[in-house]
């Protein structure tokens, strides 16, 4: 793969199955993955944290991400309007539209890190978001002030940094200080 940023039609979405349970285990075990996510990756923690989502108990939308054909990661999407306690926490610093979305993901695969795939796979998220929920009118992503390669990645798919503050941290060892970054649904789409 050579260095050059990818186009987001060379990326593909597919739902989560518990046949990717081994895969996401692994990409969970990484350390750059495992700082921020704080997952467990036994086949059991896969279960309790996938399992309702897989079975659509959970209205969130979990996606194996492809690059070509290769699988290099994990998006999330979920409506703040499922998660009322997740506006609530969001209130202090921003205000979050029941009908908005926010997004959590991350690249598996170590030697793809550093060369624009994570900003282009967001950015295919942000455009498949405007098509499958038309709704919509923004997403809202808050990121730990200390995943600076995240927050960038972000900036750099187009979003703009709209408050910062304290959020509880997903990883106990962060601090709770919080950027958070929205897009707004593009009057052409």
């Amino acid at each position: 793969m050579s260095g050059t940023i990818a186009s987001v039609t060379d990326f593909s979405f597919r739902h989560l199955t518990r046949a990717d349970f081994p895969l996401l285990g692994g990409w969970l075990a990484q350390p750059h993955v495992a700082r921020w996510w704080n997952h467990e990756s036994s086949p059991q923690a896969m279960e309790a944290d996938f399992g309702a989502v897989i079975d659509r108990l959970d209205p969130a939308d979990v996606f194996i991400v492809s690059h070509g054909t290769r699988p290099i990661g994990l998006l999330q999407r979920y409506t703040f309007v499922d998660n009322p306690g997740y506006i609530a926490e969001l209130a202090h610093l921003v205000d979050a539209p029941g009908a908005a979305l926010s997004i959590d993901y991350f690249l598996g695969e170590p030697d793809l890190l550093g060369r624009g795939l994570g900003s282009a796979m967001i950015s295919a998220a942000i455009e498949a978001i405007w098509r499958d929920h038309p709704s919509a009118p923004s997403v809202i992503v808050p990121v730990s002030r200390a995943n600076v390669a995240s927050w960038r990645a972000l900036e750099r798919a187009g979003f703009t940094l709209v408050a910062t503050g304290w959020l509880t941290p997903d990883n106990p060892i962060d601090d709770g200080d919080h950027r958070v970054y929205r897009v707004e649904r593009p009057h052409s789409v």
